[in-house]
């Protein structure tokens, strides 16, 4: 069976990859201890098919901080310790070619051209793959067609500075709407579905 891809995108409305406050950024959008709506589609229900999670530099560094079993703080919610412990039993991918040691359990690092990183891991046994990164990988993963679907994460700010993940690209890339949720204070959890075009039989 072939091992699906999936990008994820956390983004304001003018496509910048930050996280601005705004009125309820700082109050649970979900019920007390549990985790939201965005939380739950982007990673929780993935727990039991997803076995790899690729990250750039900056967001594996990042998650090995704060997301770590040992980064873990004793009073976070229950969700968040299920999270790190998820993130600790999965293969992860660190895309670099600056880092050499990751000080993390069942880490590796892979650098080179994505496309063919992507293939490499694609290949290799195991289930579902995640790609959490930042703007300049995820562009890189829409310019090429890499993921097989996407979630977004929208927040309701036109920030106006910060890294963009839209930038020009030769060919355009066509998704599939299959839901579109509305959050408690006006952030969007989008999931799209990449359209690829079906290669034509060779006619005898």
């Amino acid at each position: 069976m072939t091992r699906k891809i999936t990008a994820n995108l956390y983004m304001t409305l003018d496509g910048r990859g930050e996280f601005p406050q705004y009125p309820g950024s700082d109050l649970p959008s979900g019920k007390p201890g549990e985790p939201d709506e965005f939380f739950q589609r982007m990673w929780t229900d993935r727990y039991s098919d997803v076995t790899t999670v690729i990250m750039g530099r900056r967001s594996f560094t990042g998650h090995r901080q704060v997301h770590s079993l040992e980064a873990r703080k004793p009073g976070a919610p229950e969700f968040m310790f299920d999270y790190s412990r998820f993130l600790e039993r999965v293969d992860k991918v660190c895309l670099s070619h600056r880092l050499k040691r990751l000080d993390w359990a069942n880490s590796r690092v892979l650098k080179g051209d994505l496309g063919k990183i992507i293939a490499k891991v694609r290949a290799e046994k195991g289930g579902n793959i995640i790609i959490e990164g930042g703007p300049r990988l995820i562009h890189e993963v829409i310019r090429l067609n890499l993921a097989d679907d996407y979630w977004f994460l929208v927040m309701p700010v036109v920030f106006g500075r910060g890294p963009r993940y839209w930038d020009s690209m030769k060919t355009q890339t066509n998704l599939k709407l299959l839901s579109a949720t509305a959050m408690r204070y006006g952030e969007l959890v989008l999931h799209y579905e990449a359209v690829r075009e079906k290669t034509a039989s060779k006619s005898r």
